[in-house]
Order: structure tokens, then C-alpha cells, then sequence
């Protein structure tokens, strides 16, 4: 069973409040400040029941002043203790939004795409707000989007970064309607959809040794509170050590900047120079399990300017490619399942809308591409 919605407690204590003649018509109800800090939820979710109870006639709700027990008590008799899923579910504005980073032909336009098209299907309006992989312009986007009342419930594509996003932290607290693509939050039960990160690091990682390569790096940008980074180094480890390679030879570059959605230009050169003293540090290693694609481009260029690139000599793998029809280049890589993980994020997001029971987390199977058009599919 679920837990009450957390509004839905601070409606009933109200209600409460004014049955057992503790608030009386005319008397000030605590404000959304007071009931947030009482009962530890947002204000968000405290806004919400004064709302649901100025609607239903029990409070009025004065701007500047407060909300005020109505003085017509005798209707109270007919008033539910807990408020009406079926009121709630007609005072939807039938729009959803997305947050997201950005999208791009190598990762995300298909993602954008299929939540598009399937919140049309389903007659939902979306609403599309980019971050740039910037925390604060993703807290602002959620606050402006669920503080104002605009939207149902979000996708959200969580940005890069240490810490976790206050806006964020809250909605899932409240247990606001909410979907995370891509990665999740550790420690929190939001409703995520994700591609088996651990085991596609896995199958390239083998891949690459299974080719003779027996000197190995993993490149990413920095992975810190990234699980889908976390799971992909992880996975690349563990193949390691399961074939008995020494922990010295988990040789791992995780500086990456410039292939972030909030990276300037500059950073490039410095990513270059960086990985180009990585690699002559580790002048032995041929084979590469790159987290993105444009990490594998990077590659590329490096070795080319130091004159030692030869695509018989080096073995680069990566997650996600626009593909050799777009001009991409051809690298064994990982396909995401991206139009699964989109539909499936906006029927979990409405399934949360109508008080069914969703999964924490659900992941995705997902394809290894040889080029130029030999794949393998792991997962069910």
C-alpha cells in the first residue's frame, strides 16, 4: 500500500483542527510556512492543501493575509476527511514537462522525441525546459514548473554534479508525481528509468579483451553522484578483476569538461592536453571503454595530433553514436534503448497520476553495434 500523500496530511489536520471546534469560523489557519515546517514537507506540498481546502469551500484564502475558517460550518458535515482523488485528478492542467540537459542527434533527440510523441498519444501537453547541465537553472526550472501550478508531473534528466538537487530532493520527499531518465538518485525512492549501465560497460569492457587488448582504459567526465558514470566504471572494473587483472591495471581518465551540455570552449584544449599526458603515462594501452561518444572523437584527435593514431593499433569502444548514416564515426559502440525509456517514463509518470504503485527503478536492455551494422542485444 502507499503512504497518504503528504498533502493529504496536512489537509486532514486542518479539517481536524476545525471538526473538533480547535480553529472556529473567522480564526487564522497556520500559514503554508507553519504547516511546512510542522509536518517537514515543502511548501509545495502545504500550499497544495490550503488550496484543496479553499476549493472545497472550508477556508478563504485572503493575498497577504492568510487563510481564514470559513463561517459557513454546516457544510463541513458533507466534506471528505481526505480530499477526492477524482477532484484532484479534474483539476489537472493535462500537461507534463521534461528537464533536461539538452538533446542532441548522439544522445537525448530520440529521448526528447518519443515523450513527445507519446504524451500526444495520450493527450498530454509537455513542456520543455534545458538546463545546460546547470544545477541552478534546473532547480529554477522545477520551482517555476510545480511551485507555479503548470504542469502535472516531470521527467527529469538530472544534470551532472555532486550534490543532489534541492527542488529535486523535495518533489520526491512529497512524492510529487516524478520520472527520472537516464540515472537516479542513491538513497531516494524516485521512479527511474535507466539503461543497464553496469552491464553495457560490462560487455564492451569484455569485448575489448576478448579482441586481445590487454591493456585497458576508461575514460568519463567526472562521475561523482553520476550513477550512469558510477555503473559504467564499475562495470568496467569488475570484468577486470573477475579475469585477474592486478588493481594497478584499472587505468581510469575522469576529467573530462568539454563534452559537458555547460562546457566553453577552452575546456577542449584543456581536455586534450590532459588526456594526451594520461596517455603517455599509460603509453601501453590500446584498448578504450569511452563514456560518450564525443570522448571517443576527442580520442581520436589526440592521438592523430601526436601522430600516433592507427585504427589497427587501437581498439576505441563507446556509449551512444549518431551512426555511420549521420556521419558518425565508427566505433564499436553501446545503442540506448531511447524511445523505450521515453514512453516508458510518461506511462510511469501517469500511472503516478492516477495512484497506481510504480517501480523505483526500471531498467533497460541495450544493444552492442559493431560496424558496419553487426549488433548484439543484451537483457531482456
Amino acid at each position: 500500500m502507499h503512504d497518504p500523500f503528504l498533502y493529504e496530511r496536512v489537509y486532514s489536520y486542518v479539517l481536524h483542527q476545525i471538526r473538533t471546534e480547535q480553529l472556529g469560523p473567522g480564526d487564522r489557519v497556520p500559514s503554508e510556512k507553519e504547516l511546512a515546517e510542522q509536518f517537514g514537507v515543502s511548501r509545495i506540498t502545504s500550499k497544495r492543501a490550503l488550496r484543496m481546502l479553499a476549493d472545497a469551500g472550508i477556508v478563504d484564502r485572503r493575498r497577504g493575509q492568510g487563510s481564514f475558517v470559513t463561517r459557513d460550518a454546516r457544510r463541513l458535515e458533507s466534506i471528505r476527511q481526505t480530499p477526492d482523488r477524482r477532484y484532484e485528478r479534474s483539476q489537472r492542467t493535462g500537461c507534463l514537462a521534461l528537464v533536461l540537459p539538452d538533446a542532441t542527434e548522439v544522445y537525448g533527440l530520440e529521448l526528447f522525441c518519443a515523450i513527445e510523441e507519446r504524451c500526444a498519444e495520450l493527450g498530454y501537453h509537455l513542456v520543455i525546459r534545458r538546463t545546460k547541465d546547470s544545477q541552478q537553472v534546473e532547480e529554477q526550472a522545477i520551482e517555476s514548473l510545480v511551485g507555479g501550478g503548470v504542469v502535472d508531473g516531470l521527467i527529469v534528466f538530472p544534470v551532472h554534479g555532486e550534490f543532489y538537487n534541492a527542488s529535486l530532493v523535495r518533489l520526491v520527499l512529497d512524492h510529487s508525481p516524478l520520472v527520472l531518465v537516464d540515472r537516479y538518485l542513491p538513497g531516494l525512492p524516485a521512479c527511474s528509468v535507466c539503461t543497464d549501465n553496469l552491464g553495457a560497460a560490462r560487455a564492451l569492457t569484455s569485448y575489448i579483451l576478448d579482441k586481445g587488448h590487454d591493456q585497458i582504459a576508461f575514460l568519463s567526465p567526472p562521475a561523482e553522484n553520476t550513477t550512469s558514470i558510477e555503473e559504467r566504471m564499475q562495470g568496467y572494473r569488475e570484468v577486470l578483476r573477475e579475469r585477474g587483472y592486478p588493481r594497478e591495471a584499472e587505468r581510469c581518465f575522469t576529467e573530462f569538461r568539454s563534452t559537458l551540455p555547460s562546457a566553453r570552449s577552452r575546456e577542449t584544449d584543456t581536455d586534450k592536453q590532459a588526456l594526451g599526458e594520461f596517455l603517455q603515462s599509460a603509453s601501453k594501452v590500446t584498448g578504450f571503454v569511452a563514456c560518450e561518444y564525443n570522448i571517443a572523437v576527442l580520442l581520436v584527435e589526440v592521438l592523430r595530433e601526436a601522430g600516433t593514431w592507427d585504427p589497427n593499433r587501437y581498439l576505441i569502444t563507446c556509449f551512444d553514436s549518431p551512426g555511420p548514416q549521420r556521419g558518425g564515426c565508427p566505433f564499436v559502440y553501446i545503442k540506448q534503448d531511447e524511445r523505450e525509456m521515453g514512453r516508458r517514463a510518461v506511462d510511469l509518470l501517469i500511472a503516478q497520476l492516477s495512484g497506481d504503485e510504480v517501480p523505483h527503478r526500471s531498467i533497460l536492455p541495450f544493444t552492442l553495434i559493431e560496424p558496419p551494422q553487426k549488433m548484439t542485444t543484451f537483457g531482456a
